[in-house]
C-alpha cells in the first residue's frame, strides 16, 4: 500500500486552505503536480481477483501517473479497491493513449470490475476506449475530472500536439459526444467551479450521465481533492449494489 512522503509533501495543508492566508490553492495544486511528475512512470497493474474492483487512473497532458499518488494512496487506504495506472508521453494523441489503456486493461484479471477515472485529457481517452475500442465489455463506469469534451481554449495554442484533438472544433471530440450513448457504460462528469483551463463549465460536461460541480476548485485542484476521492469510492460501491 502506498504511504510514503511523496503522497503529501506538505502540500495537502496548503491546498486545503483554499485561498486563506493569501495562498492560491490552484497554484499550489499545479506546483504539487509538477513535483509528482517524476514518479510512477512504469505501468502499475494490481493483482486483482475475479469480482474485485480496479480503478484505472488516467492522467492529463504534460503530466504522469505520479500526479495521482495522493489519490491512489487514499483509494488504497480504503481497502475496497485496487488501483492501476500508466504514463503516456506528451505528444501522444487520444487514439494512441487509448491503445496503451487497452493493453493495461488486458493485463488486469478478465473478471475484475474495471472503473476508469481520467483527469482532463484522461477522461476523453476513457470514453474513446469505451465507445470506439470495445472497452464497454470490460469497463463498469467512467469518471472524468475537468475533461474538455466541449474543447479547451488553451488547446488552440498547441496545433501540432494533442491540441489538435482538444480544441472546440475537434472532429474527435465531436465523435466522442455523438457516440456518448453508444454503450450503456455510466459516466460521471466532475467539474471544477473555478476551472480556468476548461471553461465554461459546459465544456467539461459529458452529454450523458451525472454531473457534479465542485465550487471553488480549479483544474488541477481536482487531483488532490478529498471530495473527488470520496465520490469515486461512492460510485464504485454503488455500482456493486447495482450489479447485485
Amino acid at each position: 500500500m502506498l504511504g510514503d512522503w511523496t503522497t503529501t509533501l506538505g502540500f495537502d495543508r496548503l491546498t486545503a486552505s483554499r485561498g486563506s492566508h493569501g495562498v492560491d490553492p490552484e497554484a499550489v495544486a499545479t506546483l504539487r503536480e509538477a513535483v509528482l511528475v517524476p514518479w510512477d512512470l512504469a505501468p502499475i497493474v494490481p493483482d486483482a481477483k475475479a469480482g474485485e474492483d480496479v480503478v484505472v487512473l488516467l492522467h492529463g497532458f504534460m503530466a504522469t501517473a505520479g500526479v495521482f499518488r495522493p489519490m491512489r494512496a487514499r483509494l488504497e487506504r480504503d481497502g475496497s479497491v485496487h488501483v492501476a495506472s500508466f504514463t503516456h508521453a506528451p505528444g501522444f494523441g487520444v487514439r494512441r493513449i487509448a491503445r496503451q489503456l487497452a493493453a493495461l486493461v488486458d493485463r488486469i484479471h478478465p473478471d475484475a470490475r474495471v472503473h476508469l477515472v481520467g483527469h482532463s485529457l484522461g477522461g476523453v481517452v476513457a470514453r474513446w476506449y469505451v465507445q470506439e475500442m470495445g472497452g464497454h465489455r470490460r469497463v463498469v463506469q467512467t469518471v472524468s475530472l475537468a475533461s474538455p469534451f466541449g474543447g479547451a481554449r488553451v488547446a488552440q495554442r498547441l496545433p501540432l500536439l494533442i491540441g489538435a484533438e482538444l480544441h472546440g472544433e475537434s472532429k474527435l471530440l465531436a465523435r466522442v459526444r455523438a457516440h456518448a450513448g453508444r454503450h450503456a457504460v455510466p459516466h460521471t462528469s466532475v467539474i471544477g467551479g473555478a476551472d480556468q483551463l476548461v471553461f465554461p463549465a459546459e465544456s467539461a460536461r459529458f452529454p450523458v450521465g451525472d454531473v457534479v460541480v465542485l465550487p471553488g476548485r480549479g483544474h488541477n485542484m481536482l487531483l488532490f481533492d478529498e471530495e473527488v476521492v470520496g465520490l469515486v469510492l461512492r460510485r464504485v460501491r454503488e455500482s456493486r449494489h447495482t450489479a447485485a
